[in-house]
């Protein structure tokens, strides 16, 4: 769905395709721990069992397919940082649940979290911004730097009273060195392009305050209304502009990096509309 909406707005023209690859294991190591590593290799080599307590299961090929998710992310990362774009899109990743020792709701490894610990560690960043709007708190992210003051969160989701992972309060801001770089944003089940209009601004304040270097952005278009599962209510202009505002804050900023990954979303219609729409806000 997404592929024909994308080329039916001609966007398939205005963009460079780069395929995607297997991350190495080094690549996995530098946010997940050598021995779940280990462990989602031996699982995708067995084809049996779960990754975890029994939302995410294992089957043969699944460590190949789960590092592709994370090459393609890095693959992204790369091209921005070597300036051959300035904003790159991956529909398939953004895979914000899994921690780094774990699997968690249908995410393997978390290629947020290896792009964000690689471009620090291997591109000498000092400051790289989440920003997450999809209907679920990116916890994985969150808790894996909720005390390194140089990773600025930002989460708008719905309330995890309502919704999994049941995390990301508002009081959650960060721990230790790393108080207030981080930002939760819980919404109520029925929250429509209204209430975005009103609580947006205050993710890009938080950006403003700390000038990061580079900005991911997690785009799952499971927040949008009709998706089976969560209860939001955006439309697609919400996604784009989430989109546009990060792209127009990161040219303001000096660098104008941008990558932005697809997230989650259980209503092909709204992942064509609203991945579509971030696109066409970023070129």
């Amino acid at each position: 769905a997404f592929v024909r909406e994308f080329e039916a707005r001609g966007l398939d023209r205005r963009v460079h395709v780069l395929e995607p690859r297997v991350a190495s294991e080094d690549e996995l190591r530098a946010f997940h721990t050598p021995a779940y590593v280990d462990f989602v290799r031996e699982r995708s080599a067995s084809g049996q069992g779960f990754l975890d307590a029994g939302d995410t299961p294992a089957f043969r090929g699944v460590f190949e397919a789960a590092a592709c998710v994370v090459g393609a992310t890095l693959n992204a990362a790369a091209a921005i940082m070597q300036q051959e774009c300035r904003r790159a899109f991956v529909p398939i990743a953004g895979l914000h649940h899994a921690a780094r020792d774990r699997a968690a709701g249908f995410c393997v490894f978390n290629d947020c979290g290896v792009a964000i610990e690689l471009l620090r560690n291997e591109s000498g960043l000092k400051r790289v911004a989440y920003v997450d709007i999809d209907a679920h708190h990116g916890d994985g992210v969150f808790y894996a730097f909720e005390d390194d003051a140089g990773v600025i969160f930002a989460d708008m989701h719905e309330d995890g009273r309502y919704l999994y992972p049941g995390t990301g309060s508002a009081e959650e801001t960060g721990r230790g060195a790393a108080q207030g770089t981080k930002l939760n944003l819980p919404l109520p089940p029925g929250a429509d392009d209204t209430i975005f209009a009103a609580v947006w601004p205050q993710i890009t304040a938080h950006l403003e305050r700390f000038a990061p270097e580079f900005i991911i952005l997690q785009c799952g278009a499971d927040s949008l209304e009709g998706d089976p599962i969560t209860h939001l209510r955006f439309t697609p202009k919400a996604h784009g502009r989430a989109a546009r505002e990060l792209a127009e804050l990161a040219d303001r900023l000096g660098h104008g990096r941008v990558l932005a990954l697809g997230g989650g979303g259980y209503n092909r219609g709204n992942i064509a509309h609203a991945w579509t729409a971030v696109v066409e806000n970023l070129l």
